[in-house]
Formats: structure tokens, sequence, C-alpha cells
């Protein structure tokens, strides 16, 4: 027992000296201006074949998709009695915003690249309200029982107005088109918000509320602390299909309103008869929509990996 304990104090002993003597050291090289070489963590190596696998099968069956699709609107659309351009044709007369998507020759006159972020910055706004506006209202419908019976059938009811049915009102209302236009999306973007919250809320469980009056929390630090994170996946489910909805109602609404955006881009491209450029803006559309549901879908599993744990 007794040579047992010697040994561990020696070889405790002997760690603290080669401690002290790398310290030593270090500080000697740096008084003289030596160099020292410090060992340096191993760092991880990128599997390339797991990586390569991943990207082919995430990658490659969209693309040859749409290599098909492609192929069988080249051979239905070039015949001379087609009513719309096959790609080829497509790439010629919209080279322009296809390659420069960021010129800027005058007010109405830029790419349609502007024209996206235009239209993006009132999306913005309008969803940023929706989202505040829509999880507070839910909140409120999913934690009081009089609160869904009075304002469920409500809200059961407006949702399913079309978004272009508001824009008259909000046109006659705001007498401007940006702040019309920004309330068509919320308009348009919160009912899904209100409802899937609302769901969330009800269905945190019994363990958590009594937690929350044991610690005696008052209502703000239990929307806080308990009722957000609890919910946030309905909440993030809520906040993905507004997103697509707001990009629906804003480039219908611009259609109508005017400006810069690309849904009036669209309009005015109908009217010019110019459909290769209108094929040209349906995609950016479609691109930028796929990208802002990714992007919340990205945001709602990052803050939701610890209530998915749970």
């Amino acid at each position: 027992m007794t040579t047992t304990t010697h040994s561990k104090e020696d070889h405790t002993m002997t760690a603290t000296a080669r401690k002290i003597d790398t310290e030593a050291t270090a500080i000697s090289a740096t008084r003289t201006g030596t160099v020292v070489m410090i060992a340096q963590r191993p760092t991880r190596r990128i599997d390339l074949q797991k990586a390569t696998a991943a990207i082919c099968r995430n990658v490659l069956p969209p693309l040859v998709v749409l290599i098909a699709l492609l192929g069988i609107w080249q051979i239905a659309c070039s015949n001379p009695g087609a009513t719309l351009p096959p790609p080829s044709q497509v790439w010629i007369d919209s080279y322009d915003l296809i390659a420069a998507p960021f010129f800027d020759y005058g007010p109405q006159d830029i790419g349609l690249a502007w024209r996206v972020l235009v239209s993006l910055e009132r999306v913005a706004i309008g969803f940023g309200l929706a989202a505040v506006v829509g999880v507070f209202l839910g909140a409120v419908v999913g934690q009081s029982v009089w609160a869904m019976r009075g304002l469920d059938p409500i809200f059961q009811i407006l949702r399913t107005v079309p978004p272009l049915a508001w824009l008259p009102l909000s046109l006659a209302a705001f007498q401007n088109s940006n702040p019309s236009a920004i309330f068509v999306i919320f308009i348009t973007s919160i009912w899904p918000i209100i409802i899937n919250t609302a769901v969330g809320v009800r269905n945190i469980p019994d363990d958590y509320r009594n937690i929350a009056r044991v610690l005696r929390l008052n209502p703000l630090e239990f929307f806080i602390r308990i009722m957000v994170p609890a919910a946030a996946p309905y909440i993030f489910t809520g906040l993905r299909i507004g997103i697509g909805l707001s990009w629906l109602a804003i480039v219908a609404a611009e259609m109508l309103t005017g400006g810069v955006g690309i849904g009036f881009f669209i309009w005015d491209a109908w009217n010019s008869s110019r459909l290769s450029d209108i094929i040209v803006a349906l995609a950016y559309i479609g691109v930028t929509g796929f990208v802002l549901d990714k992007l919340v879908a990205l945001l709602g599993s990052v803050i939701t990996r610890g209530t998915a744990k749970n």
C-alpha cells in the first residue's frame, strides 16, 4: 500500500515537473526570440467517399429530372406551331437577364436580382410582422380555452380569403401601393403561424406547466422560458408555411400595384409579349422561394435541436 502511494506521488511530481519545464522553456523562448513548435491538435479528416455519396444522393436525382424536363420541353416546343419558346430560344432571347442579373441602367431598367431584392424587402417587413403577431396570438389562443372558442372560428374564416381579395381594401385604406403590398403579405402569412403556434401551446406537457408553478414563473417568464421552447417545432412549421405564402402573395400583389418588383416585371413582360423573360423570371421566383424555405427550415432545426432531443 505504501509502495503504491509513493509511486502515485512520484508520477504526479514527474508530471508537474514536466509542466513547469515546458512553461519555463516557453518563457525562455519568448525572451530570447526563438520559435518553439507546439504540437497541433489532430484535425478531422473529411471522408471524400461519404461526401461524394451525399452529393450524388442529394444533387444527382433532381439534376437528372431537370435535364429530362428540359429535353421534353425542347422537343415539344420546337415545332413551328408551338405557342411557347423552347429552352434554346429562351437562352437566346433573355441572355442578358440570365448572364447579368445585377445590371442597372435606370429606375425601371434593372436586373432581375435587384427586382427580387425589392420584393424580398417587402416580404421581410410583412412576414416579420406576421411572425411576431402570429406567435403572440397563437400563444393566447393555445393557452386560453375561451380565447380559442372565440377567435378560432374567426381565424378559420379569414384564412380562406384569397390574398388578392385583400388588395382593394388595403389600397383604399393606405392610399399607397407599398404598404398595401406589405399588408397583403402580413394578412396572408399570419394564419398558419397562429394556428400552428396554438396547436404547439396546447400540446405542451403538463410536467412543464407544473415546473412553472413550482418555480412561480410570471406569465412573461412562462412564455419565454417554457412556452416558446416547447412549442418551437410547431411554430417553425407555421413559419415555413407562412414564408411560402408571403412569397406567393408579394408576386401576385406586385402584378397589380406596379413598381420595380419581380411581380410587376412579369406583368410588364406579358404586356410586351416577352415570353422568354417571363420564363426566366419564374425561374428566379422558384429558386428564391426554395432558398427562403430552406433558410427557415435550417433556422428551425438549429433552434429546436435541444427540444427534439428532449
